[in-house]
């Protein structure tokens, strides 16, 4: 759970309890810089502790939270109680959609970044790759060959992904993995845990699946691991509902030369942010982000976040 908490003119903000000390040195950096006391406020703890008795303070007048849906869902409910409003910014499984004209070789690195980065453990990995059907085996064999490449290990080796976050993340990770052996799902390719990786590390060979079924679990539920899923569509509708048959709408990709295709898809495309020719956080922390559906409600960046921490007030005075 992460989250940020506004009181009038004031931030709390409560970190995940696996990722809390790059939040305490920001409150670090904040103070050496001026801020006054108190405006910024790091208050670290378990969700179902601390997060929930933030959510329930009175004098909390935002919510704005990362994290699962079904937390997502037990805040919303929390603060409805109080009418408190909240941005939710939840999962996701976000498709990157390849029709034939598209340039694959910028196609195929940034593919492979969207879910390697942070070993996979972002909301917006693009964690399901649609490949039109031309295309599709031997797109699949270029980025065998990328995943094949792929080294894990610790941070200091600065090779292509870390270590997973903890045991029960790579736990997870396995399961599906386990649950694709089941269903006799074809790995494409795997990347390699370095020798160097010391043992108690949570470390996770990149992998790539292909003739991934749209109904089976590693196509509707997150991951959050490194795990690419692939299937092939046939035409633009075909691609639509793959693109469009899960809970969540956060992000996604498309890989067309076609300007008018590039605009069709955008448009109904149901996510919050739709990439064309390219993938990734483009625009800083100018370029609102956020999803619909399970993804979640609200913005964070841009003005459009700001909006969401401020109330309209309306003054009428007459004159005279």
């Amino acid at each position: 759970m992460a989250g940020a908490l506004a009181a009038g003119n004031v931030c709390v903000v409560k970190p995940a309890e696996d990722a809390c000390l790059s939040l305490i040195r920001v409150a670090q950096l904040a103070a050496e810089v001026g801020f006054p006391a108190g405006v910024l406020n790091i208050v670290t703890g378990y969700g179902h502790e601390v997060g929930d008795a933030l959510t329930r303070h009175p004098g909390i007048d935002h919510i704005s939270f990362t994290g699962s849906p079904s937390v997502g869902t037990l805040i919303t409910q929390v603060a409805a109680i109080r009418h408190c409003p909240v941005t939710m910014e939840l999962g996701g499984k976000s498709p990157q959609i390849v029709f034939a004209d598209a340039d694959l070789d910028a196609a195929v690195p940034a593919i492979v970044n969207a879910i390697v980065q942070n070993a996979g453990q972002t909301c917006s990995a693009g964690s399901r790759l649609l490949i039109e059907e031309s295309i599709y085996e031997p797109l699949l064999a270029r980025l065998g060959a990328a995943f094949e490449n792929l080294r894990v290990g610790p941070a200091s080796m600065d090779l292509d992904l870390g270590p997973l976050i903890r045991q029960s993340q790579q736990q997870r990770v396995w399961d599906f993995l386990s649950d694709a052996q089941v269903a006799n799902i074809a790995m494409v390719a795997q990347g390699k845990v370095v020798d160097e990786a010391p043992e108690s590390g949570f470390y996770q060979a990149p992998t790539l699946l292909r003739d991934v079924p749209i109904e089976h679990r590693l196509n509707q539920d997150e991951v959050f691991g490194p795990v690419l899923c692939a299937m092939s569509f046939v035409d633009e509708a075909h691609a639509l509902k793959l693109a469009n048959a899960t809970q969540f709408g956060l992000v996604a990709g498309v890989w067309t030369k076609d300007g008018a295709r590039q605009f069709r898809m955008a448009k109904n495309l149901r996510c919050g942010q739709v990439f064309i020719n390219n993938y990734g956080a483009g625009g800083g922390v100018e370029l609102p982000f956020g999803g619909v559906k399970s993804s979640g409600h609200g913005r964070e960046k841009g003005f459009e976040a700001l909006y969401g921490f401020t109330t309209l007030k309306t003054v009428a005075i007459k004159h005279g």
